[in-house]
């Protein structure tokens, strides 16, 4: 079990801003195209507010926000929705190396933030996204697992997404045990019918996972660049990880949809998801 859960939101959102969608109004629109994603405003309150919400009721009490150099108006919005009570919020910048223009990846973010904020080189911690919107009890199981390190294994039929984009998702390669052996990203149908679990079922990853600091410390700084995206990925780091035989990293069956805010086809989404609750 921890208390802790990193939460990644340094991406500049180039996926977001290149989007078109035409049943969403010019405010939003623009607001889309000048925020962060996580900052994209529902019912009046910024899209983290409600994964706050979330993870404040799977009772995690401390949260880091990993975000880019110019954060005023993150902690700002942050601030305003006056969780200090409820929820120790703290901040790690993650720093673009002078020769890149973005960020470089998931792992180099995490690596950045144990590095600032060093606790958590020998203390267990969870990690999501911040355009994710997962559930209360999807994140009270990445909480409350007593394994070392785990990740949820989706059941990729639950999500509701269109078959071109859950099709692309990459897919957890595990043993009979659960326990992770590799990630296939964008898989073909011949691997993913290799990699069908006991039950049948196609198991993916939504980033959100569960580290023992000081057994993942040295593989999340020495990840190697992914060759296709240039980029310093966790899974990457994982992969390197478990290939150690007293490492491990347990896949958690779980089936139920995550809402994501990637472009802004889902914008009109997420407001009729947050309307309806």
């Amino acid at each position: 079990m921890t208390n802790t859960i990193v939460v990644l939101a340094a991406g500049m959102s180039s996926r977001m801003k290149k989007s078109v969608d035409l049943k969403i109004d010019n405010k939003k629109a623009d607001e889309a195209n000048n925020k962060s994603k996580s900052l994209i405003t529902f019912n009046n309150k910024p899209f983290i507010y409600f994964l706050l919400k979330n993870i404040i009721d799977a009772g995690f009490e401390n949260v880091i926000m990993v975000v880019g150099k110019d954060f005023d108006d993150f902690k700002k919005q942050i601030d305003f929705l006056q969780l200090s009570s409820k929820l120790n919020v703290k901040y790690a910048v993650q720093k673009i190396p002078s020769d890149r223009v973005k960020p470089f990846g998931t792992a180099d973010a995490v690596y950045q933030t144990m590095e600032q904020i060093d606790e958590l080189q020998t203390t267990s911690f969870c990690i999501c996204n911040s355009d994710n919107l997962y559930s209360t009890s999807s994140l009270k199981i990445i909480r409350e697992n007593n394994y070392e390190n785990a990740v949820l294994a989706y059941d990729r039929d639950s999500l509701d997404f269109p078959k071109d984009r859950v099709s692309s998702f990459s897919i957890l390669m595990m043993d009979q045990e659960f326990n992770l052996v590799n990630f296939i990203e964008k898989p073909t149908p011949e691997q993913v019918a290799k990699n069908l679990d006991e039950n049948g079922k196609i198991r993916v990853s939504m980033n959100i996972f569960k580290f023992n600091g000081e057994q993942a410390f040295d593989f999340i700084k020495n990840c190697p660049i992914n060759p296709i995206r240039i980029e310093k990925e966790l899974p990457s780091a994982i992969v390197n990880m478990i290939s150690n035989e007293s490492l491990y990293m347990r896949g958690i069956p779980i089936a139920e949809h995550v809402p994501d805010l990637t472009s802004k086809s889902d914008i009109v989404t997420i407001q009729k998801l947050i309307d309806s609750n």
